[in-house]
């Protein structure tokens, strides 16, 4: 019997190669987006006919409550339901001071309760049948809160906490769950896609930190690593009989990262960060 993948946010960045791999994988990949015009992004990915046979396109909307309806009701009609990747996301940026609350909404509604809703559809199958894995896109900025990006930040840690309780609660039916915190790579959340909240120009008391914070991660683009090897991570968890750990940090000094915010003390971390970004 074919496996079966669903991939969240699968027109752009880590989901567009996560759909990919796991078809080349074996797997009949139901492949989420708001826009189903965008199906053809995967042919720019592969040519392989067997491959993009393997793949369906489900129009999903994370933040619509008719469309996760309907996205339930697809789920109770597959025999199984092997994998969900809950990939959909956004992220906007700005100072606290100058983000509206309706921001922060935006960003919750797409990352954690958008995630959340497409979960709830999917555990009473993956209950049901003893088995399953749900592989939940986080960020360091779960782990590591960067200034300048806390409604992306914020959102990442309540994914983090949620994620870690639904661990214990499915682990005795069957259903095994896992983070993937990537750092920087190639995607467009961090080129393109990134939304700006506020006004930050020299009348804005934030004007020099928002120059440094924009220049720094400019001048970070040219390490960003290649969104394929967080798609090769997640099918290697897709297809671990036992996935041991809740937690798998990629890129290029995460780990030390996540390793020195635990052992340094906050006022040592603190101005690191600071100097880092702020050049001070």
């Amino acid at each position: 019997m074919k496996k079966i993948a669903v991939v969240t946010g699968s027109s752009s960045g880590f989901g567009l190669h996560t759909t990919i791999a796991l078809a080349k994988t074996g797997f009949h990949v139901i492949a989420t987006m708001r826009n189903s015009n965008k199906a053809k992004l995967f042919q720019t990915i592969t040519t392989d006919q067997v491959v993009l046979n393997r793949i369906e396109v489900f129009q999903l909307d994370v933040t619509n409550e008719q469309s996760i309806e309907a996205f339930r009701h697809k789920i109770d009609s597959l025999e199984r339901l092997d994998v969900l990747v809950n990939n959909a996301g956004i992220a906007i940026g700005g100072f606290v001071e100058q983000i509206s609350i309706e921001a922060y909404r935006k960003q919750f509604e797409t990352n954690v309760f958008g995630l959340m809703a497409v979960t709830k559809s999917v555990l009473p199958k993956l209950r049901e049948q003893k088995n399953g894995k749900i592989i939940n896109l986080s960020s360091i900025s779960g782990k590591v809160g960067f200034p300048g990006l806390s409604p992306y930040v914020s959102s990442k840690h309540a994914i983090e906490g949620y994620s870690e309780s639904l661990r214990l609660e499915m682990r005795p039916y069957g259903v095994q769950v896992a983070l993937v915190e990537p750092g920087s790579f190639q995607t467009n959340i961090w080129s393109s896609g990134m939304a700006i909240e506020g006004t930050y120009d020299s009348n804005s008391p934030y004007y020099t930190y928002m120059n440094q914070l924009t220049t720094t991660l400019d001048a970070g683009k040219k390490n960003h690593e290649d969104p394929r090897l967080v798609a090769d991570l997640i099918c290697k968890i897709a297809s671990m009989k036992r996935v041991k750990n809740l937690r798998y940090p990629i890129g290029k000094g995460v780990s030390l990262q996540f390793k020195l915010k635990h052992l340094l003390s906050w006022q040592q971390w603190e101005k690191i960060v600071i100097r880092t970004i702020f050049k001070k």
